[in-house]
């Protein structure tokens, strides 16, 4: 990789520029080619300024020996044909060194791959810091010109810079630009990275977090100072002295005119307004990570955000503009709804017209093509499309008259990785909270190839342990653990293992079919039950989906293998809840579960019940394995997805409610069931409000949205709910057509909770609980988190 490298520091030096030099060579062992531009002085506080009219200038830096303040400016670049490494620093901005390092130095070795400002000598946490920043400066400048950029800053705690110390973070930061670089996040300008210089800084957490907003408060961040002797000439001090006196004699005069006294002014910040402020911060901001001993990544836009996005026109002086309260809605102003409706499945597609149909007066919305098709971009406008089909950038710019069936961003809740960190984050902070009961921990840990498994798992302890307990033990009696692929739906990528060597097992499986399909020269031949090639955008590079289920027998069940990087590993439940007049077939619950704004939380009563095809027995058993194969459990008597099943799937859903009311091993009053919800409702709310307050970055709420989510459970033979996944954009299909009316009256809910509020029509029960009870919502979770 090509890594331009530039810093508001200047070049090494031990007093003000102690970091560069040690980062630019860890880069180099790293096998990055570096091109360095970096200021020629201490740019620090300058944001990502340019010197307009001035001609800038490069001078020439042969590095020396690293920590040592041995390296040599020079006015002329070395001869074409010299030996020896040379920088080049310029008498500008960090953000000029960007610019003219991009386009204008260092062009034979091709293009900049990714631009790293820094490493920052201290922390660049808050926007107290980052709105002054030049290390942050340097790289927005980067970013605006469409490159990958990261602002990289050491935050050190004492003046004592120990060598060892500032190499650990070095080796931290490349593995870190490394990582962003190949899992750079979607609409992500730039990272700002703050990484503690502490011991054992490798081996700490490293955290996603936001800018904590925080202000000055204890008044102005400059001092007063008197002119220095050598500003002023005897004449004039002596003039100043007078003037001083008489000033003071006439203080108390009336109708005296004011007069400036001449005085200097010197930046001194009282940054004990930042440090109380990451006091008083709730966790998951830059500045908490610092404090904690973490290192910070925060995802950044090159933008400046409108703080009321509503407004927009012309702005008449004459006029007072009525700000909305917090809590009104667009709705109250009497215009026409514009509806998109285009979900893209037949299957659901009529259901939300009738539901629009149902709730909302004929005369108060009609269907709408396109965004650009509305008569104005200010129009109440309701989006019901696909998630890449929304149009978030209209959601943000009209945030009181622009709904959409989707939030932006919402990781902490769908992604396994994601939700196993939402869990654990809770249970840390909250000891007693509910999550640790109906939750089962997590081991989640990245793996590209089988024969880094090792590696893979050095910190799961809890898998070396239960391997450990599983020795020389019959399968049937071992713990077993269940596989899930984080990226993957449908109940893609699940495997079962008890040992070790079973999971080694899983991923060399993989990477047979993957080197077994690759070998094939064209796609003409009927695809295997392993694996089946499909090609890419790119035709050169076809993708390899594996397919997951034991018995898949199309493209539909298929798994693109980038998928197949983050994995979690979880207890297996058992045994489940079975019920004779089922066969005694494992099932698991779906929930729909309706969220809407910011943030108010419902489960849809009316819940399914899907069963797997085959009996159940448990893992490792003989009856349970496929092929006889006692290390292979026969996963259709294990996965209850109905994607994963042939034929009709006759009997393989059901309605809950419709199940038996008593069974054995509840109490014996047959509300079984109605504690099964209680205890989903209560988990449900829980859960949301642990993504909501404590992944603010991997949730991020709006008030102008509203999402459906699947939410699957599974009741253990002891009457306990646990909470499997959480899916957005659900399959509603799988609902098949018998039961097709709990789909139409959650859509009936949908909008009756979360869009006639809203826009404010409909009838006096919106969004009231009468009217929540009416559709089968039960409220499980109501905080105002402050989202305008």
């Amino acid at each position: 990789m090509h890594i331009l490298v530039t810093n508001d520091d200047g070049p090494p030096s031990n007093q003000t520029s102690p970091y560069v030099h040690s980062l630019i060579k860890t880069l180099q062992e790293a096998g990055h080619t570096v091109s360095v531009v970096l200021p020629h002085v201490q740019r620090s506080w300058i944001g990502k300024a340019h010197f307009i009219g001035q001609v800038t200038k490069p001078t020439y830096f042969r590095p020396g020996t690293l920590h040592e303040d041995d390296g040599t400016t020079h006015p002329k670049p070395l001869p074409v044909d010299a030996a020896g490494e040379e920088w080049v620093l310029l008498d500008g901005t960090p953000a000029t060194c960007a610019q003219l390092g991009i386009y204008h130095f260092f062009q034979d070795r091709g293009p900049v791959d990714l631009v790293i400002c820094g490493p920052n000598f201290g922390r660049n946490t808050t926007s107290l810091f980052s709105l002054s920043s030049g290390t942050i400066g340097g790289a927005m400048e980067a970013a605006t010109n469409r490159k990958k950029a990261l602002a990289l800053s050491y935050a050190f705690y004492s003046r004592n810079h120990e060598p060892n110390l500032i190499a650990g973070a070095s080796r931290l930061s490349v593995r870190l630009v490394e990582h962003l670089y190949n899992n750079w996040g979607e609409n992500v300008d730039l990272y700002s990275i703050n990484v503690p210089l502490v011991e054992g800084v490798e081996h700490h957490k490293v955290m996603y977090t936001n800018t904590l907003q925080n202000y000055w408060s204890s008044g102005s961040s400059f001092q007063e100072v008197e002119p220095t002797d050598g500003e002023l000439n005897p004449d004039e001090m002596e003039s100043e002295i007078r003037m001083k006196e008489e000033n003071s004699s006439k203080r108390n005069a009336l109708n005296a005119s004011t007069r400036h006294t001449h005085k200097h002014f010197k930046w001194a910040p009282t940054f004990t307004d930042v440090a109380k402020s990451v006091e008083e911060s709730p966790p998951g901001n830059d500045g908490w990570a610092i404090s904690e001993g973490f290192t910070s990544v925060t995802p950044l836009k090159v933008n400046f955000m409108h703080a009321l996005p509503g407004l927009q026109g012309e702005l008449k002086l004459n006029l007072t503009i009525a700000h909305p309260p917090a809590d009104a809605v667009a709705g109250q102003i009497s215009t026409k709804i514009y509806a998109l409706v285009q979900y893209e499945d037949a299957y659901v597609q009529p259901l939300i017209l009738k539901a629009l149909q149902n709730q909302l007066p004929s005369s108060s919305y009609s269907l709408a093509s396109s965004i650009p098709s509305l008569p104005d971009p200010s129009s109440l406008v309701l989006q019901i499309v696909p998630y890449e089909s929304l149009d978030f950038d209209h959601l943000l710019a009209h945030p009181t008259t622009s709904l959409a069936n989707a939030y932006i961003i919402r990781k902490a809740l769908i992604r396994k990785h994601y939700l196993s960190h939402t869990v654990s984050s809770r249970v840390t902070k909250n000891p007693e909270s509910i999550l640790k009961h109906h939750v089962k921990p997590a081991v989640d840990f990245e793996l590209d190839y089988a024969e880094f498994l090792d590696e893979a798992l050095l910190e799961a302890y809890e898998l070396h342990e239960s391997f450990a307990r599983n020795e020389n033990k019959h399968s049937v009696e071992r713990e077993w653990w269940i596989l899930k692929p984080s990226m993957s739906d449908r109940g893609q990528g699940i495997r079962l293992f008890s040992t070790e060597d079973e999971l080694r097992a899983v991923f060399e499986e993989w990477e047979a079919e993957q080197s077994d399909s690759e070998t094939d020269s064209t796609y003409e031949h009927e695809p295997s039950v392993a694996a089946i090639i499909t090609p890419s955008s790119d035709s050169t590079a076809p993708i390899l989906d594996i397919i997951l289920g034991n018995h898949a027998d199309s493209n539909k069940n298929s798994i693109i293998t980038s998928q197949l990087r983050h994995f979690i590993a979880q207890p297996y439940i058992d045994p489940p809840l079975l019920l004779p007049s089922y066969q005694n077939r494992k099932f698991h619950i779906r929930t729909y579960v309706l969220a809407v704004g910011a943030l108010r939380v419902y489960v849809y009563k009316d819940m399914l019940a899907l069963f797997a095809p085959l009996l159940y027995s448990a893992p490792g058993s003989s009856s349970n394995t496929f092929d006889g194969d006692e290390a292979a459990p026969d996963l259709r008597a294990h996965l209850t997805n109905t994607c994963l099943q042939d034929g009709s799937r006759e009997g393989s859903v059901q309605r809950f409610w419709d199940l038996p009311s008593t069974l054995s091993s509840f109490s014996a009053d047959g509300n079984w069931k109605a504690q099964v919800f209680d205890q989903i409702c209560a988990v449900t709310g829980e859960l949301f409000e642990a993504a909501a307050r404590g992944q603010m970055v991997h949730f991020q709420m709006l008030p102008n949205a509203f999402e459906v989510f699947g939410v699957d459970w599974l009741i253990d033979a002891e009457s306990k709910v646990w909470l499997l996944e959480v899916n957005a954009f659900p399959d509603f299909g799988q609902t098949g057509k018998e039961l097709r009316g709990v789909v139409e009256g959650l859509w009936e809910g949908v909008v009756g909770v979360g869009i006639r509020g809203f826009f404010g029509v409909g009838g006096e029960d919106a969004g009231q609980p009468e009217g929540e009870k009416k559709w089968g919502m039960k409220k499980v979770l109501d905080v105002d988190l402050g989202r305008r």
